[in-house]
């Protein structure tokens, strides 16, 4: 339990007025979904300014306010009896309670992260470990130094955490890991995204494996991945390596794979996964290992595996009223993520595939030899349609044409495509939706779904 009293002791608060000894069980920092009862920290962004809407919390119930830009006497009269608590960065104080709050449980904690699949891994170790555990796991993709210290302040009874860890830049992992301080690592793989903030495949291992500073436990990784396979021995001088694979000779493999890539073994044991593509059999070492490791049965690991719920805009399947099947993948994207979604769309059965493709964003100088290789991946994918929504996806429709698929629409907004989709769907087709979330995709998705 948290109270007003160690907000002001951990993170140098000013009580501006209030109860000092006041319980803080469950924080927001968003009006529009707080509860009645929960802490408001207002947080300055981009756009908006956080602090400004303490009032609105309190009208809608909250307990108490913790705020950075605010004065004693800037507090009107009918607030007055309210509990206001001044910090001199909310952010830094949401980190700050969130390592305090860590330090009170004696709990496994899982922290994965990786270039592509870190939300789909820890959604399947999540269901593995839910078989034996009462688990806390990051909602949707909020991994970032905000999200990741609010998923920890959701924290009661539950008996493991797995958190998601991102990044866009160096130092980010660190700090996320020196607030979880997790007990098992998990490294999915390393690719390109953010390439263009980082600037080589190189400096995102470096920036993943910040991970290892506060890691207390294994580390587990893809050994079939490049670049943690060549850096094996090095990662091994800092902490203990667990490794799996389908290729090289890992801890844990996968072998027998048929040929829907959804019935396989690891280790001789039979598993059944319901997404069919490489990228989910890795999903499934990864947490076929954490389930070992958590002395968690073969049963058990096995049922979490074939159940698991992916998080909303991942590979979600929905079928609009005239019969056309969307694959909704839109909540980000990068080459890997598309090469993954692309291998499904091409096992599934319909009268026609096609892809609508949106901007892989922070990839700086990279950006023309990645959407070019992205190019080169539908071009062979037997698509029978293809439609690009960005400005970097210029270099897509350039490897199409000059390669003689000529069956290719660019538009530069998504919003500019809504009515041209919708007239071009018909009932059987099969559209896969991919690209970064800055590019909204997934309003198309909401508007073709809307459609008579």
């Amino acid at each position: 339990m948290i109270y007003v009293r160690d907000i002001i002791e951990k993170c140098g608060g000013i009580l501006l007025c209030g109860d000092m000894n006041l319980s803080c069980d469950n924080f927001s920092k968003d009006t529009r979904t707080i509860n009645e009862g929960d802490i408001y920290i207002g947080i300055k962004g981009e756009h908006f300014d956080g602090n400004l809407f303490y009032k609105k919390a309190f009208d809608l119930g909250a307990k108490a306010c913790i705020l950075d830009n605010i004065d004693e006497e800037d507090i009107g009269d009918e607030y007055q009896k309210k509990t206001i608590i001044k910090v001199d960065n909310t952010v830094l104080c949401l980190q700050n309670l969130a390592r305090y709050k860590r330090s009170l449980y004696d709990i496994p904690v899982v922290a994965i992260t990786g270039s592509v699949g870190k939300t789909s891994t820890k959604d399947m170790i999540a269901s593995v470990l839910e078989q034996k555990f009462k688990v806390l796991k990051t909602n949707g993709n909020n991994n970032n130094h905000i999200g990741l210290p609010l998923t920890i302040l959701r924290l009661k009874d539950e008996e493991v955490m797995v958190l998601e860890m991102g990044m866009n830049n160096r130092g980010e992992i660190e700090t996320l890991a020196s607030i979880a301080r997790p007990t098992i690592g998990v490294i999915t793989n390393i690719g390109t995204a953010h390439i263009g903030n980082l600037g080589s495949r190189e400096n995102i291992l470096a920036a993943k494996l910040e991970l290892i500073k506060f890691l207390s436990g294994p580390l587990i990784i893809n050994n079939d991945n490049d670049l943690l396979h060549d850096y094996m021995e090095k990662i091994k001088t800092s902490c203990d390596v667990i490794t799996f694979g389908i290729t090289n000779d890992s801890d844990y493999m996968a072998n027998n794979i048929d040929s829907s890539f959804k019935h396989f073994q690891i280790n001789g044991n039979d598993i059944t996964c319901l997404v069919g593509n490489r990228a989910f059999i890795y999903n499934s070492l990864a947490s076929y290992a954490v389930g070992i490791i958590l002395n968690e049965s073969f049963s058990d690991i096995k049922k979490g595996i074939s159940s698991f719920k992916l998080t909303e805009n991942r590979l979600e399947y929905k079928k609009t009223k005239n019969g056309a099947l969307l694959i909704d993948d839109t909540y980000n994207a990068s080459l890997d993520s598309i090469k993954s979604s692309l291998e499904i769309l091409r096992k599934e059965h319909g009268k026609r595939k096609i892809a609508v493709i949106g901007d892989i964003l922070e990839l700086g100088k990279y950006s023309e030899s990645i959407h070019l290789e992205v190019g080169r991946e539908l071009y062979n994918s037997n698509l029978d349609l293809v439609i690009t929504i960005g400005t970097e996806t210029k270099y897509v429709d350039d490897y199409l044409k000059n390669n003689g698929f000529n069956n290719v629409y660019h538009f530069f907004r998504e919003e500019d495509a809504h009515e041209f989709i919708k007239e071009l769907l018909k009932e059987g087709d099969i559209v896969l939706l991919k690209g970064s979330h800055g590019i909204n995709l997934k309003n198309i998705v909401s508007y073709l779904l809307k459609q008579d």
